[in-house]
C-alpha cells in the first residue's frame, strides 16, 4: 500500500522525466474540474492561485478572517534557495544532502532532491510578484547563513520573510478570486472529509460566524493546513493552528506518518509562568551573528540569577561559548536539534540564565562592535524591536535570553512522490504532509518547501490524477455527504452538551504539560509509556467533565477549541506509540536509550530506516503501523557530525 511512486532513474533527472510521463489536463478540459483547497498559507494560497491560474475551478477555505493571516505571515529568518549568489560552493545537490543530513538521514531522497531543484525557481516567482527580498549594495539579492549549512542561500526580507511571502501568493489568489477562478469561504473550518468509493470528493466545514454545517464537493480535495505543534499547549504556532483537518482526513483513511518528529526551535524568547498562551519565536538568522553563551559555573550563572552580578561582570574567560566550543565547523550554525538538546544540557548543569534559569543568552555585542549597530539594526531590526516590546530589556545593550520551545512538525499525513495521501483524490502539501524534513527540518526550509508544493509540484502532479476522471461533476446529493455532515453534526451537539467543571484550556494545558515533559526534547521507554496512560486518563476527563459554553448557531470559541483538543488527544497518544515503537535516536527524536559517547543522537539504520505511517482502526483501537523503507542511493549513511 505503501508505494512512494518516486520515478526511478537517476536522481537529478527524475522529476523531468516524471513531469514528462504524467498524464495532462487540456486546457479547455480544466474548467469542468473543481479543486478544493484547505488553508490559505504558502502552500495553500501559491496552490490555490496556481491552479486557478491554469484554469481549474478552485473552492478555498480558511478558519482565519483573511487568507493573509495564514500562519505562514510569522516565519521570520528567511527561504533557502541553491542559486549560489554569494559563490561560496553552493548547488542544488549541497542543499540536498545538507537537507538529507539534516533530517538525520529519515527523508526520501527523490522528494528532497526536488525541492531542492525546484527552489531555485521559487525565488525567480516571489521577485517577479514584488517581494520585497533584502539586497545588496549593488542591488542584487543578499543572502544570509542559517543553521545546518556552512553555505550562504538563505533569501530574505529583514525578519518578516514569511508575511512578505504571504502577501505575493494572497496577492496572487486576490487576483483569480477577482476573475471568479476561486471562491473564497474564510471563516469556515474543515471539520470532516468526504469520501465517495474511497476518493475523497468534498468536505464538510462549520461557518464558524453562524454555526451552519455545510458540505462542499470536489474532483480533488487539498490539505493545506499546517502542522500540530500545539498539541504542546505552548509552542510559537500561532493559537489557532490545529491538526483537525488532517486528524478527520486520517480517521477516514489517510495514513499518518512520522508524528514523533517534531522540531524543538532553540531560539525562541523563554516561558515567564502559567499566564502564557503561547511563545514567541526570535529567528534563527540571530544565530548569524549572535554568540550563545552560558557562565562557566554554576556558581556565577547563580550569583547572576540572584542579582549578585550583572551580566557585563562576567569576564570573557568566565564565559561558555558552548556550541563553538563543542562544534568547532559549525559554531552556533549547527541545525536546530542540536542547539535546543545542547541548551537544555547546560540548563540542567544548572547553568541556566534569567530569574528562572531556564535560558542561555544570545550575545550580539561582538557583532555590534564587528559591523556597528546601524548594520545590526538593517539586518535584524524588527526582530530586535519585538524582543524589547516583549521583554522591556534592549538586547542592542544586553544580551536576548533565549531557549527551545516547540515550533515546527516533521510529521504528518503520509504522501507519495505526487503529494497524494493513501486517499486517492486527497493530497496534502506543505508542513501538513511528512515527506521532505525527516527527522529534524532545517532552518528556512519551511518556505521553501510550502511554495515548492504549490507553485510547482501539485500543478502538475493534480492533472495526472484528475485526467483519469469523467468530466461529470461531483454529486453533492450523493448520500455520503448528508451522512458525513449528519456525523458532524451529532459531534457538535455531543461537545455542546459537555458541562462539566474544567475548562478546554484546563485539558490543554494538561496534555501540553505531559506531552512536553516526556514526548519532548527527551525521551525514555519509561516516560513514554507513562505518558500513554495519562493521555488516556485525560481524554476520559475530557469526555465526562469538561464544559463547552454556548449554542452552535453562533461564533463559539469555547466549541472550536473543544473539537480541536479532543484532536489534538488523540493525536498526542498516537506521537507516544510512535515515539515508543521508535527505539532510535534521530534528529529532533531523541530516545536517552541511544545516544553516541558525546551525547549525539545515534541512529539504527538497520532496523529503523523507515517512514512510519499509521492506520486509523476506529476509536480506542490500536492504529497498525505500516513501514516505507528508505533507499539511500546518492549519500552514505553516517553518524551525523557538526563538528
Amino acid at each position: 500500500m505503501l508505494n512512494s511512486k518516486a520515478p526511478a532513474g537517476p536522481l537529478a533527472e527524475k522529476w523531468s522525466k516524471h513531469k514528462f510521463n504524467l498524464k495532462l489536463v487540456n486546457p479547455a478540459n480544466k474548467r469542468k474540474y473543481t479543486i478544493i483547497v484547505v488553508g490559505t498559507g504558502l502552500a495553500g494560497a501559491s496552490a490555490a492561485a496556481s491552479l486557478a491560474e491554469l484554469g481549474y475551478n478552485v473552492k478555498s477555505f480558511c478558519y482565519q478572517d483573511s487568507p493573509r493571516r495564514a500562519h505562514s505571515i510569522a516565519a521570520q529568518g528567511g527561504i533557502n534557495a541553491a542559486k549560489n549568489y554569494q559563490n561560496d560552493g553552493d548547488s542544488v545537490f549541497r542543499l540536498f544532502y545538507d537537507t538529507v543530513k539534516g533530517g538525520d538521514y529519515r527523508s526520501r531522497e527523490a522528494n528532497v532532491y526536488r525541492l531542492a531543484e525546484v527552489s531555485v525557481n521559487i525565488i525567480d516567482q516571489c521577485v517577479a510578484q514584488g517581494v520585497p527580498f533584502a539586497r545588496e549594495y549593488g542591488g542584487l539579492l543578499d543572502n544570509r547563513s542559517f543553521g545546518g549549512a556552512q553555505v550562504s542561500r538563505t533569501f530574505y526580507a529583514r525578519g518578516q520573510t514569511g508575511q512578505q511571502l504571504l502577501l505575493g501568493a494572497y496577492s496572487a489568489l486576490n487576483r483569480q478570486i477577482s476573475k471568479g477562478k476561486v471562491k473564497a469561504y474564510n471563516r469556515h473550518e474543515m471539520l470532516d472529509l468526504v469520501t465517495i468509493d474511497g476518493h475523497a470528493r468534498g468536505i464538510v466545514t462549520r461557518n464558524m460566524v453562524t454555526g451552519a454545517i455545510e458540505t462542499h464537493a470536489g474532483h480533488a480535495v487539498l490539505l493545506c493546513t499546517g502542522g500540530y505543534g500545539n498539541v504542546f499547549y505552548l509552542s510559537t504556532n500561532a493559537m489557532g493552528c490545529n491538526v483537525t483537518a488532517a486528524w478527520r482526513a486520517h480517521k477516514r483513511g489517510a495514513f499518518f506518518a512520522n508524528p514523533c518528529y517534531t522540531q524543538i526551535h532553540p531560539t525562541c524568547i523563554p516561558v515567564t509562568g502559567d499566564h502564557q498562551s503561547k511563545l514567541t519565536l526570535m529567528s534563527e538568522s540571530l544565530r548569524n551573528d549572535g554568540r550563545v553563551w552560558v557562565p562557566k559555573t554554576v556558581e556565577l550563572a547563580q550569583k547572576l540569577r540572584k542579582g549578585e552580578l550583572k551580566i557585563s561582570d562576567i569576564k570573557e574567560e568566565d564565559r561558555d561559548y558552548y556550541l563553538e566550543r563543542k562544534y568547532p565547523s559549525f559554531g552556533n550554525l549547527v541545525p536546530r536539534d542540536v542547539a535546543s538538546r545542547n541548551a537544555k544540557e547546560v540548563v540542567d548543569e544548572g547553568r541556566g540564565v534569567g530569574a528562572s534559569g531556564i535560558a542561555v543568552f544570545l550575545d550580539f555585542k561582538d557583532a555590534i562592535n564587528r559591523m556597528g549597530e546601524d548594520t545590526v539594526r538593517a539586518k535584524y531590526g524588527n526582530l530586535f524591536d519585538m524582543y524589547y516590546q516583549i521583554t522591556d530589556e534592549n538586547p542592542y545593550k544586553q544580551p536576548m535570553r533565549i531557549y527551545p520551545a516547540v515550533h515546527y512538525t516533521m510529521g504528518g499525513v503520509w504522501v507519495d512522490y505526487n503529494l497524494m495521501t493513501t486517499v486517492p483524490g486527497l493530497y496534502a502539501l506543505g508542513e501538513c504532509n511528512f515527506s521532505d524534513h525527516g527527522a529534524n527540518r532545517l532552518g528556512a526550509s519551511a518556505l521553501m518547501q510550502g511554495l515548492a508544493d504549490g507553485y510547482f509540484v501539485i500543478p502538475y502532479t493534480v492533472g495526472d490524477y484528475l485526467a483519469g476522471l469523467g468530466f461529470d461533476p461531483v454529486d453533492e446529493k450523493h448520500p455520503n455527504f448528508e451522512k458525513t455532515r449528519k456525523e458532524v453534526e451529532d459531534r457538535v451537539h455531543r461537545l455542546l452538551s459537555l458541562k462539566g467543571s474544567k475548562t478546554v484550556d484546563d485539558i490543554h494545558k494538561k496534555l501540553g504539560h505531559i506531552m512536553w515533559e516526556y514526548c519532548g526534547m527527551a525521551r525514555t521507554e519509561e516516560g513514554l509509556t507513562k505518558a500513554k496512560g495519562m493521555i488516556q486518563e485525560l481524554r476520559r476527563e475530557f469526555w465526562e467533565d469538561v464544559t463547552v459554553l454556548g449554542e452552535n448557531e453562533e461564533l463559539n470559541q469555547s466549541l472550536e477549541k473543544a473539537g480541536r483538543v479532543a484532536d489534538f488527544l488523540e493525536l498526542g497518544e498516537l506521537m507516544v506509540d510512535d515515539a515508543l515503537h521508535r527505539r532510535e535516536s534521530c534528529g529532533g527524536h531523541f530516545r536517552i536509550e541511544s545516544q553516541t559517547e558525546e551525547g549525539e543522537a545515534k541512529r539504527d539504520d538497520e532496523n529503523f530506516r523507515y517512514v512510519a505511517a499509521w492506520e486509523y482502526r476506529g476509536d480506542n483501537q490500536p492504529e497498525v503501523l505500516h513501514k516505507e523503507e528508505l533507499e539511500f542511493e546518492n549519500v552514505k549513511l553516517t553518524q551525523r557530525s557538526y563538528k
